[in-house]
C-alpha cells in the first residue's frame, strides 16, 4: 500500500517554489497605489507641524521682547540680548529655514527708540492659508 501512495506524494523535482513575475508586479502596484494616497497627506502634515512650531516660536520671542521692555523700559538691541539676560534659553531655530540667524528683526515704530520691537521669519514663501511667512 505504501508503494502505491509514494508516487502520488512526490513533488515535481524540476519545479521551484517562489513567486511569479505577475504576482510580484501586482504587489508592487498595490504598494505604489497606497503610497500615492499616503504621501501627500504625510508631506502636508509635516508642513502643518512646521507652521505650528513657527507660530509658537514667534509667540515666545514676542513675549520675551515684551517682558524685556516691561522690565527695562527699552527694547533689546538684538535677540542675543534676550538670551544673555535669560529671557530666552537660546534663539529658536526657524523651522522653515532651519537656522537661528535668519530671523528678521523689526525696529520700533517711533524713531526715538532703538532695538528689536518685533520679529518675523526670514523664509520667503506662502503658508498653507495663503499668507506670507514674513507677515506673521
Amino acid at each position: 500500500m505504501l508503494s502505491i501512495l509514494r508516487p502520488l506524494r512526490q513533488c515535481n523535482p524540476t519545479r521551484q517554489s517562489g513567486f511569479t513575475l505577475i504576482e510580484l508586479l501586482v504587489v508592487m502596484a498595490i504598494i505604489a497605489t497606497l503610497l500615492s494616497i499616503v504621501a501627500p497627506r504625510y508631506f502636508s502634515a509635516i508642513d502643518k507641524a512646521k507652521e505650528a512650531v513657527l507660530r509658537q516660536d514667534l509667540q515666545i520671542m514676542r513675549d520675551a521682547i515684551d517682558q524685556f521692555y516691561a522690565d527695562f523700559g527699552k527694547y533689546p538691541l538684538d535677540l542675543e540680548e534676550l538670551v544673555d539676560r535669560r529671557y530666552l534659553r537660546s534663539i529658536p531655530i526657524d523651522p522653515l529655514t532651519e537656522s537661528n540667524e535668519t530671523w528678521i528683526v523689526m525696529p520700533p515704530p517711533n524713531d526715538e527708540e532703538e532695538g528689536v520691537y518685533d520679529v518675523h521669519s526670514g523664509f520667503t514663501g506662502r503658508a498653507l492659508d495663503g499668507t506670507f511667512y514674513e507677515e506673521w
